[in-house]
């Protein structure tokens, strides 16, 4: 008889695809719903995250022939998040989807990845929880607000959530083969609950090598999507090194066939392909390599612009007692709010989940001992815990927790095990109760998807907010800034994308070198901002005022865009500015000066620079207390004459101080040397002033604005390195601005 012919590749495809047609059909819908949403409060397609628009420019530069740089001639920028996200974006940019027409393209990606979540999703629950509560989890991921909201929001939060999934799937794969599927026979008896997967001690069926190579590249790509996909990196090269290591060698044969290999050969073909394996699994740990090779190579340091901004480990204003303190809040936010629905996760998640994924977290480890699958529970316990990563953000609250939701499935696949566990109960107690599972997978799927309706409300009017802010501003600045403008941004995205403008990031996101500077505070800033060559700064400021905390470099403003009834946006209102940079470098001398004395030592408080080579010593959180002000000058008793011509000054400064210590350097031993200090406080304050342990007097600081205040130093204690201390003697604290050593 002859053998059947093979399947034709288009219909081996078909084959494949058909499990997500269901998915599709239900995310298609879905998206029908958002998109019309949408539409009907924005009136056009739009996004409701400005970063979506960054993902966008980075992908119009790729278009452009820019390898990652974010505006025009400024060479490549550390910022994006993700790495791939653009790089899926640019060939529409360069097929022609310009402008809001790109949007299209971003939604049918995440129509895509939505649909392959739930299928990746219910593939994972499978052999932990059969097949009826598995289709419960495809339902709760298809049916997820959150995900829904991010599959149209422009974001890569779906596309990673996917492929963190699927890597956990075939890393569990790869550990624990299935067992070869039975043939189909309407007389077989169902299998009895809590029946394991796979009988003990059988053999498992050998993992396919398409299996270990999938499993190799999403562990290689997942952390080119985010860089917490360092996490399925470590799990796919965990699962491929065990697979290399568990391989069985052959057995001897029997006499071969002169045309078979030999013994000898086939163990020499074993070694071969299990140091194959070996090298394979080093494949994923490549991944979380490139971003940091990238970013040396181009931008002279590993760590990128957002790693700077926004992660609290290596953060300079937290230390050791105030970074476990603020990860314990994050992370007890996180166990107490976020997964149970709490006021940050209420438009997604009901409340009392955390009490579900708690119960879901210990039916994964009884499923686990039940159907002899504990690599799966492992590893899905893993990508559970994964959530504690975006705990070690300054904030992980920021964009709707778009942080934590790829984390989400392992969560769904727990609820599945605890519908699979209580419907086996449910059935050992009356074996007709069958119906149980399926019921209580539907009514978590139900629950979840009750959430839709005002997800969708919040992702619309999300949209419109950034539609009527962000980029009704970057509209009119492409219609009346002048070309060559350069625009401070704090939000960078959208105003950047439409405008067609540079852009000066002053979070430093995607200005190289500007990240530094955000996360010390508003004073560093603007002493940073004296030291720009001029034609790096800014022309305008596009920003929310309170975020930006920069008075002193905001001119005249031109127009701003006010958006009520919203809960996305940084302000209320965002306000375009001209720059000001005349106050630059008014505070640079002390207001009264003797003729004939010179500047011998400063310190410029908040000038980073200036205070490392100071070795200015900083409290914990001195970001907080980090200002930039500018007021009348300041009333002085310093010897001298009064300079007329500046009668407003500018400086950065750090409050609340009660002790400011530094390490003056003179270049020879002055004859006479006098300290001035421009300081202030809230309520009034007595500071002690010593040299090298010695204190030579005490100066009184009124209450009020700024003053300058001398005091004479021993001049022969300056010869060498000498340290300087202010200590609060007197009021709750005072401000520290300026610090100079005058003399000749």
């Amino acid at each position: 008889m002859a053998a059947p012919p093979a399947p034709s590749r288009l219909r081996a495809l078909a084959a494949r695809a058909l499990p997500y047609a269901p998915a599709l059909a239900a995310s298609g819908a879905l998206g029908a719903l958002c998109i019309r949403a949408i539409l009907a409060q924005a009136g056009r397609p739009a996004l409701p995250l400005d970063d979506a628009f960054i993902h966008m420019q980075y992908a119009r530069r790729l278009a452009e022939g820019g390898f990652f740089s974010f505006v025009a001639g400024d060479g490549y920028s550390s910022g994006a998040t993700s790495l791939l996200w653009p790089v899926l974006l640019a060939p529409f940019h360069a097929l022609g989807l310009r402008d809001l027409s790109l949007v299209y393209a971003v939604w049918a990606l995440g129509l895509v990845f939505h649909a392959a979540l739930a299928v990746e999703t219910a593939r994972l629950a499978r052999p932990l929880a059969g097949p009826a509560a598995a289709a419960g989890a495809g339902a709760m991921c298809a049916g997820f607000a959150a995900f829904a909201w991010f599959a149209w929001s422009g974001m890569e939060t779906v596309a990673f959530a996917w492929i963190l999934t699927r890597t956990a799937r075939l890393a569990a794969a790869l550990c624990e083969p299935a067992p070869p599927e039975p043939a189909t026979d309407s007389a077989a008896p169902a299998e009895p609950p809590g029946a394991p997967a796979q009988p003990p001690g059988a053999p498992a069926q050998p993992p396919t090598a398409s299996i270990a190579r999938s499993l190799a590249l999403c562990g290689f790509v997942a952390p080119l999507l985010r860089p917490e996909g360092a996490l399925a990196s470590l799990l796919a090269a965990i699962a491929l090194a065990l697979s290399a290591s568990r391989a069985v060698p052959p057995a001897p044969l029997p006499a071969p066939p002169l045309s078979a290999p030999s013994p000898s050969r086939s163990g020499a073909l074993w070694h071969s392909a299990r140091s194959a394996g070996r090298l394979l699994a080093l494949a994923p740990l490549l991944g979380p390599l490139v971003v940091p090779a990238l970013n040396l190579l181009l931008a002279g340091h590993p760590t990128s612009s957002t790693t700077s901004v926004k992660w609290l480990i290596g953060n300079p204003n937290y230390d050791g007692p105030t970074l476990r303190a603020a990860l314990l809040d994050n992370v007890r936010l996180l166990v107490t709010d976020v997964i149970d629905g709490g006021q940050w996760t209420a438009v997604f998640l009901p409340e009392g989940s955390a009490a579900v994924i708690a119960l879901g977290a210990v039916a994964l480890a009884v499923a686990a001992h039940r159907r002899g699958r504990p690599a799966h529970a492992a590893i899905v316990g893993a990508l559970a815990l994964g959530a504690l990563l975006p705990c070690t953000y300054l904030s992980f609250l920021w964009n709707r927790v778009r942080y934590v939701w790829p984390f989400a499935p392992a969560w769904i696949v727990m609820a599945a095990c605890l519908a699979r566990e209580l419907g086996d109960a449910a059935q050992r107690l009356r074996p007709s109760l069958h119906y149980v599972t399926p019921l209580l997978a539907g009514a978590f799927a139900g629950a979840l998807a009750a959430r839709l309706p005002w997800a969708i409300g919040d992702l619309a009017n999300s949209a419109r907010a950034i539609d009527r802010q962000q980029v009704w501003l970057g509209r009119w600045a492409a219609q009346h800034l002048p070309e060559d403008a350069r625009i401070g941004v704090n939000d960078t995205g959208a105003l950047a994308y439409f405008s067609g403008r540079r852009t000066f990031d002053v979070v430093g996101l995607t200005t190289e070198g500007e990240a530094r500077y955000w996360v010390a505070g508003a004073g560093s800033r603007f002493e940073h901002y004296e030291k720009l060559p001029p034609e790096r700064r800014p022309t305008h400021f596009i920003v929310y005022p309170h975020w930006m905390a920069c008075a002193p470099v905001l001119g005249r403003a031109l127009v701003d865009a006010t958006v009520e009834d919203q809960a996305i946006l940084g302000g209320t209102t965002m306000i375009a500015y001209e720059a000001r940079w005349d106050l630059l470098g008014s505070g640079a001398l002390p207001v009264r000066s003797v003729p004939g004395e010179r500047i011998l030592d400063e310190l410029d408080v908040s000038d980073l620079e200036s205070e490392a080579a100071h070795a200015y010593a900083l409290d914990p959180l001195a970001d907080q207390r980090n200002m930039a002000i500018a007021l009348a000058a300041p009333e002085s008793s310093a010897p001298g004459e009064l300079d007329l011509t500046r009668t407003e000054l500018a400086d950065g400064g750090r409050y609340h101080r009660t002790a400011d210590r530094f390490v003056a350097h003179l270049a020879a031993l002055p004859a006479e040397a006098r300290l001035v200090l421009r300081v202030a406080s809230d309520d009034g304050a007595e500071l002690a002033v010593s040299v090298a342990g010695e204190e030579i007097g005490a100066i009184d600081v009124p209450r009020g604005p700024w003053v300058e205040r001398a005091l004479p130093l021993p001049a022969a204690r300056l010869s060498t390195p000498a340290p300087i201390a202010i200590t609060l003697r007197r009021g709750a604290g005072f401000h520290a601005f300026h610090y100079w050593i005058t003399g000749r």
